[in-house]
């Protein structure tokens, strides 16, 4: 139970008491600042506290925008302020000072007052929604009459849907997966339910897959569509009941790419059965899909404190979105998470995983080829520089481990002043020349990966606030991921592609682990984390030792691989899990890029 002070006795005829009570509160009055102010000390700690004024005249959809969302430690709409444990001491502070200047808008005086005092106050965008605090009797009676005339039920089902998704999601999904959330709440479920059962829903999918049978694709197909109903609906549920959680955002996050990669394996399991090997096209892709969502992080980390479009390229995007169709062209062709998995279920149903491979790859990379070259215009043409703290979170994504740290020491005040773009690129660019040239086995890619491991530490000795050190995470997870795939698909064992494909699933998971760490404002995984893992350079160069020396050795990579993937995949799953179950998680939402 939440604690809602009125800070006066409600206006005639108001339904403002059972409102608050319709949304979870105790409803309790005050006769002004200081009876408020012994009425928030008496809330049990840990409660939720909003103070609203009983003028107040709006929709209960406003109240709950304003007084029930669980992400901001406080919150104010005109009329209504909220606040968590966090902030409560901050308004007690504030409610002292104000008992003392008697304001007449005691919630606006509160809420600038949290503000000023370093609370960050959400102030929901209400759109059609009103809520006011009237002045006068006449007042009032506009203000209710601008209430009857607009309907909340329609608005809470529009604010449902996300505001930036793909054509395919908004026009063939949300239409209808809106009312499936609406139905959900009102049975009481919750948005980490409907989570789970996306994920099961496509596990099976990917089971049909498997089976490598006409009927299992089409069933499979069916699957994934069904499944990505119900991953839109978790997220349109929680801003439907603003039923948000921390655990519900890192499962959405983390279920997302588990459900795609599973796909992917269950098809090359269905393909093996009919005698096609497709498992390096199977890995191809989620290593393309991987190094493309580095590119977006790694891009918006690194602009994420820019306070002004300052690129000719910004610009000319920001005219061609207002022409209206090229909206959703542009969306339509990075082909985000609605197309692609439309694409891959239709595909699925009705060809072969051979040819959903290929499509999905080509597809993929025509549009990461569009975004990174967007991008690359950008940082060029941008005139701001980079803050310290975006270059704290390129250098966490980067993921740069023990042998890469040693280096950056050594060479932090001596070492060359290269951008540490140039160095990644050609660290990159000469491991991975070598891995394709050389045949499995041969030493001197152990030699050019310690080379590698040498330049890794030194692009990262300084800041990463070159214009294009964003690019410097998105070529270390190239470089590592396909060495490992090419290296898997050169090894005469017949399982080796499969131990690769778990191996970098693991390591994605940590990368993805990072990133929505990042996004929460906590940094960066414990550095003890790193440590063991080896980071991208410590992993690169075991796994091309490990193929020197037992290339000749039968199954013996296959099983190394094996071996490093349950490793990696222990400790980060059980790190991440510690994390994100405990009170000092983030609490990061779905309101973020739509791929």
């Amino acid at each position: 139970m939440s604690t809602a002070i009125l800070t006066g006795p409600p206006a005639p005829g108001s339904s403002l008491d059972g409102d608050l009570r319709s949304l979870g509160f105790d409803v309790r009055a005050a006769s002004g600042a200081d009876e408020a102010g012994s009425l928030l000390a008496a809330v049990p700690a840990g409660e939720r506290v909003a103070l609203v004024d009983p003028r107040f005249v709006g929709h209960v959809h406003a109240l709950r925008l304003a007084l029930t969302d669980p992400r901001f430690p406080a919150a104010a709409a005109p009329g209504a302020l909220t606040v968590q444990n966090g902030a409560r001491p901050a308004l007690a502070r504030a409610l002292t000072a104000a008992g003392a200047s008697g304001a007449d808008d005691l919630t606006g005086t509160l809420a600038d007052a949290l503000d000023a005092d370093g609370v960050a106050v959400h102030r929901p965008q209400l759109g059609t929604l009103v809520a006011t605090v009237p002045a006068d009797a006449e007042a009032r009676h506009e203000a209710r009459a601008a209430v009857d005339a607009v309907d909340d039920e329609a608005v809470r089902l529009r604010s449902a849907v996300k505001a930036h998704d793909g054509f395919f999601t908004t026009f063939f999904i949300s239409p209808y997966s809106r009312y499936i959330a609406r139905w959900c709440a009102r049975r009481g479920l919750t948005p980490n339910q409907v989570t789970t059962a996306s994920l099961l829903t496509a596990l099976i999918a990917a089971g049909c897959a498997a089976t490598g049978e006409r009927g299992g694709y089409i069933a499979a197909g069916v699957l994934l569509l069904v499944s990505f109903v119900l991953d839109c609906t978790d997220g349109q549920l929680a801003r439907y009941a603003l039923k948000y959680s921390t655990m519900g955002a890192w499962l959405d996050a983390t279920f997302d790419r588990a459900k795609e990669y599973a796909f992917y394996a269950g098809l090359a399991l269905g393909a093996a059965r009919n005698g096609d090997d497709v498992w390096a096209l199977a890995l191809g892709a989620m290593v393309l899909m991987t190094c493309r969502h580095v590119v977006d992080f790694s891009f918006n980390e690194a602009n994420h404190d820019a306070t002004a479009n300052t690129s000719p390229t910004a610009a000319l995007s920001d005219r061609l979105d207002s022409l209206g169709w090229t909206v959703w062209a542009r969306r339509m062709i990075i082909l985000p998470i609605g197309e692609r998995w439309a694409m891959i279920a239709v595909l699925t149903a009705v060809t072969t995983p051979r040819i959903v491979f290929w499509a999905l790859i080509i597809g993929c990379a025509f549009g990461a080829c569009y975004t990174t070259a967007g991008r690359v215009l950008r940082s060029l043409t941008r005139k701001a520089r980079r803050t310290d703290r975006a270059a704290q979170a390129l250098a966490d994504l980067a993921d740069s481990g023990p042998l890469a740290g040693i280096v950056a020491r050594v060479l932090a005040r001596t070492g060359p002043r290269v951008p540490g773009v140039v160095l990644a690129a050609v660290a990159t660019g000469a491991l991975l020349a070598t891995v394709l040239a050389r045949p499995f086995g041969d030493r001197q890619i152990v030699i050019i990966a310690v080379f590698y491991v040498v330049l890794s530490g030194a692009a990262v000795a300084r800041p990463l606030k070159g214009a294009l050190d964003w690019l410097v995470p998105p070529l270390f997870r190239a470089a590592e991921y396909t060495t490992v795939l090419v290296l898997a698909a050169r090894s005469d064992s017949a399982q080796a592609l499969p131990a690769a494909f778990g191996l970098v699933a693991a390591v994605a998971y940590h990368h993805y682990d990072t990133v929505y760490r990042i996004r929460g404002g906590t940094g960066a995984p414990p550095a003890w984390l790193v440590r063991v893992t080896g980071g991208h350079e410590g992993r690169t160069l075991l796994v091309t030792v490990l193929a020197a020396f037992l290339a000749d050795r039968g199954d013996d990579f296959t099983l190394a691989l094996t071996a490093l993937a349950v490793a990696v995949a222990l400790v980060v799953l059980v790190e991440s899990i510690r994390f994100w179950v405990s009170s000092g998680a983030p609490a990061v939402h779905d309101e973020g890029e739509t791929a």
